[in-house]
């Protein structure tokens, strides 16, 4: 194939990749959006709410780590295609659900069928692109997130109101990505560290998993992505149920609301974000690790003021929250463009399955059960406090704004987590194309 259709391929396929990384987050996000009603027809407290976002994560993380060994050995577009099938058919099982035990066990099922996603798309983008584009393409890739969580709050919640019902949604939602997995089988696969500028190995590697951990940078990333995680799921799955208890907003205008905060500033921080991270690489070699470790920093400032300035207009909360929320959206075109910059082509889908078992494992599966849990306990410690007898909507409201002030806290860990990955970065990237055979820049 001539370098301009190899060129012309790459785009394609990456354009294929987002869309499927799109309907990802739209499908995992409309629990979040329809929680109040659930949390209401069968009279569930906080503490379960947070437990339906934390079984779907921790599957996904177990599930992704040999799903990612796959990957790395196997064909990577089957791997997608068949994921994509099986969570796609899964989400529409969920809206037929009959108690919460039912929802939860079928969004375990959810879970194992993206688990098999991420790993090898991030693999194969390494594939189709050379360092020096990776972070635009990263960037591009994971607009899939902020567009699939724009397009869920925006829709979901006139979705309900059309219908009637939270359950319309689920089964709405499963059609487009069974059309897309057909596409994915399709895709014609790029050879191994195609995009490297030195021949890589089609060997086995032998003790993959402990090659991986070996690498420090990759322990620091994993550790920045589980604070990280925390941050993102606990905010994703409670910014809803917050601005309806707290800031007194209707189910279509929290969702609405929301979606501006995560999901419209992921169109300008991954857009943006990607091309100051890949200019400041080509300045400085753990340039991105220190870009990523500022916009932490932004976003922890940003939220905790949010969160702690009580009942203000709801306008300036979302402002100002947006505000941080748009450069944590850094964190993705940095980190995962470096994870790639440290690992052998060999080992890519196997790195990016154990940073997302950290991730999610650690991080995203204790993100929602710790704010629910402290929401829980807050609501409570408010009602003692007030003298009262009977738990109501005004604690619970008090309990969860509290609770989420976890978010800021998470963020600060990760800023930390990030400065010390910066550190060790150099070295390991060296390390890695040395074992290439290929030369290194100064």
């Amino acid at each position: 194939m001539q370098p301009n259709q190899q060129a012309a391929n790459a785009w394609r396929i990456l354009f294929l990749l987002f869309l499927a990384n799109l309907f990802n987050f739209f499908d995992r996000t409309i629990p979040a959006i329809i929680i109040e009603p659930i949390r209401l027809e069968w009279g569930l407290s906080d503490l379960q709410l947070g437990l339906i976002g934390t079984a779907f994560t921790i599957v996904y993380a177990l599930a992704g780590v040999p799903l990612g060994r796959m990957a790395d050995t196997g064909a990577r577009r089957k791997i997608m295609g068949w994921g994509l099938a099986a969570w796609s058919g899964l989400t529409a099982l969920n809206g037929m659900a009959w108690n919460f035990w039912s929802f939860l066990l079928i969004r375990m099922g959810v879970g194992i069928g993206e688990a098999s996603y991420a790993p090898a798309a991030n693999s194969l983008i390494g594939d189709l692109f050379p360092a020096h584009k990776r972070a635009r393409a990263m960037g591009i890739f994971m607009l899939g997130l902020p567009l699939g969580l724009l397009l869920a709050f925006f829709s979901i919640g006139a979705m309900v109101q059309a219908f009637g019902s939270w359950r319309a949604p689920f089964l709405i939602a499963a059609l487009p990505g069974l059309i897309l997995a057909l596409f994915l089988f399709f895709i014609r696969e790029p050879a191994r560290g195609a995009a490297e500028s030195m021949p890589v190995s089609s060997a086995a590697v032998q003790q993959p998993l402990r090659k991986v951990l070996a690498i420090r940078t990759f322990w620091w990333l994993v550790l920045a992505g589980l604070a990280f995680n925390f941050a993102a799921y606990a905010c994703n799955a409670f910014m809803v149920p917050m601005l309806q208890r707290y800031f007194g907003l209707g189910l279509q205008q929290a969702a609405m609301a929301t979606g501006v905060i995560v999901g419209l500033t992921g169109l300008v921080g991954l857009t943006l974000g990607g091309w100051v991270a890949d200019k400041v690489h080509q300045r400085w070699a753990n340039g991105r690790l220190l870009f990523a470790a500022l916009s932490m920093l932004v976003a922890c400032l940003c939220s905790a003021w949010a969160l702690t300035a009580g009942r203000i207009d709801t306008a300036l909360f979302v402002a100002v929250f947006s505000l941080g929320w748009l450069f944590s959206y850094n964190f993705y075109t940095c980190v995962y463009t470096a994870i790639q910059d440290v690992i052998e082509p060999r080992l890519r889908a196997t790195a990016m399955a154990l940073f997302f078992a950290g991730l999610y494992l650690l991080g995203g599966g204790l993100g929602p059960l710790a704010v629910g849990w402290l929401s829980d306990h807050y609501a409570q410690a408010a009602m003692q406090a007030a003298g009262a007898s009977e738990m109501t909507e005004a604690f619970k409201a008090v309990g969860l704004h509290d609770a989420m002030l976890l978010i800021p806290v998470a963020l600060l860990l990760t800023l930390l987590a990030l400065l010390q990955a910066a550190r060790c970065f150099q070295t390991d990237a060296v390390r890695m194309r040395e074992g290439l055979g290929g030369a290194v820049p100064a």
